[in-house]
């Protein structure tokens, strides 16, 4: 008698549970959550059965290469409906995983541009003012910029996990669950400040999270992407998202004359290839100027 198939979408919001249990940071329990979403709805929509079989997930990955998805993002779907199946197997509602071996897709490769000094200022400027909301995205601006956090770890901070006066932030639990201290300057301190003072009079003034919005409504992450992109928008820079920052932040530290060392403790990062990855479109430039400092035509 064949195996009965188990109901994804039914079981999805069980699997949601375990990845909290397992303490997966709200942003990995998104894009697994998105990945097996979009696989339901693309059943839905071509008339496959919702099941986890190599043939139907080869399917999906290849439509939506074929519609002009980025590998990266294919090899993240790819990845969420693999963990599904191992948690599946786990839980007895499949015998095997038919995901077993199953290659990714091919990853991109792609150069990011970090934001130049001029970009930055200008969306630095474009958050000047006195209302609430102004002194909040300049703090959060200078904030990425300086420190290289992901956007996750910025809107879930604390008010407690900012310290003025030694100018560090601390990340109490960065992405694989580790935390770290890093370490910001007087004009981020001094945006931090006015910020936190204009926050006093906030109706969430009481609670523990940094970051309020406007209205006496809370902060998160999608309205950390929207505002964002708004004020870039305003600064007149094309193609802005919150993961460039992070580049910025990696590539001004390493530009400053920062050790590689250095930037992997502040940026939370394991593995030097990392730095490849965020640093990889200035390396030609720093090497230029390394070069020019050898002197090695002088002879």
């Amino acid at each position: 008698m064949p195996e009965s198939l188990p109901d994804l979408a039914t079981l999805l919001p069980s699997w949601q549970l375990a990845l909290k249990a397992e303490r997966k940071s709200p942003g990995t329990i998104r894009t697994y959550s998105d990945g097996v979403t979009k696989f339901l709805r693309w059943c839905a929509e071509n008339g496959h059965p919702a099941e986890l079989s190599r043939t139907t997930i080869q399917a999906f990955l290849a439509d939506l290469l074929d519609e002009g998805m980025e590998g990266n993002t294919a090899r993240s779907r790819d990845l969420a409906l693999k963990r599904y199946a191992a948690w599946l197997v786990d839980e007895g509602e499949l015998s095997a995983n038919p995901l077993l071996g199953l290659k990714p897709p091919k990853a991109d490769h792609k150069v990011v541009n970090a934001l130049s000094d001029d970009q930055l200022k200008r969306l630095i400027k474009v958050c000047q003012g006195k209302s609430l909301q102004d002194r909040r995205d300049e703090a959060i601006v200078r904030l990425m910029a300086e420190t290289g956090m992901r956007a996750g770890e910025v809107v879930s901070l604390q008010v407690s996990d900012v310290n003025l006066h030694d100018g560090l932030v601390t990340v109490v639990r960065g992405k694989g669950g580790k935390g770290r201290v890093a370490p910001f300057g007087s004009q981020t301190a001094a945006a931090l400040d006015r910020y936190l003072r204009t926050r006093r009079t906030h109706r969430l003034a009481d609670t523990g999270s940094l970051w309020v919005g406007g209205g006496g409504k809370s902060f998160g992450y999608h309205g950390l992407n929207a505002v964002l992109k708004a004020r870039a928008k305003a600064a007149g820079i094309e193609g802005f998202h919150l993961h460039l920052m992070r580049h910025t932040a990696a590539t001004r530290w390493l530009r400053a004359g920062g050790s590689e060392g250095g930037l992997m403790a502040v940026a939370g990062w394991s593995t030097r290839a990392m730095v490849d990855r965020y640093t990889g479109a200035s390396a030609a430039e720093r090497a230029a100027t390394e070069a020019r400092g050898l002197g090695l035509g002088e002879l």
